[in-house]
């Protein structure tokens, strides 16, 4: 009884540790959800202060706000697959105990896994959509940036 409590434990294990590698990625994300929001709000009233004779800085922000919308979106993506791939680690170890608990079935196996697969690839789309905001946040950094050099 004991060896197979281990078993149980062993093969919920993997889940469990994509559960907190996914909790680190989204604190990240969540983090930066933050700071883009903080920057939306501070170009904005940036914008409503500045006279009308600062029409450089004023098209600067007016091509950085649809730009920083479009990260949010990102953002948004990244912490939806995230999120979707916790469940999904979550209904992993529902199901290998149910494996567990079931006598080992082939079916329970093949479920645990295919969903165990569906999480892993929720976590690469987040991944992708991170790096999309990257990408799109340095372009916004140079934007900012031409209008001060």
């Amino acid at each position: 009884m004991h060896e197979a409590m281990i078993e149980i434990i062993n093969g919920m294990l993997a889940p469990g540790i994509m559960i907190s590698a996914c909790g680190l990625l989204l604190l990240g994300m969540n983090n930066k959800y933050s700071l883009v929001v903080n920057r939306i709000r501070t170009l904005d009233g940036e914008f409503r202060e500045l006279e009308k004779d600062h029409n450089e800085r004023r098209k600067s922000i007016l091509i950085q706000l649809p730009l920083l919308i479009k990260r949010m979106r990102l953002i948004r993506n990244a912490v939806w697959f995230y999120t979707i791939a916790i469940a999904m680690f979550i209904f992993s170890i529902i199901t290998i105990g149910i494996y567990f608990f079931t006598g080992k079935t082939l079916v329970a196996s093949i479920v645990a896994f295919a969903i165990f697969i569906i999480a892993l690839l929720a976590v690469f789309a987040g991944i992708i959509h991170a790096a999309k905001e990257v990408r799109l946040g340095y372009s916004i950094i140079k934007i900012e940036a031409k209008t001060i050099i």
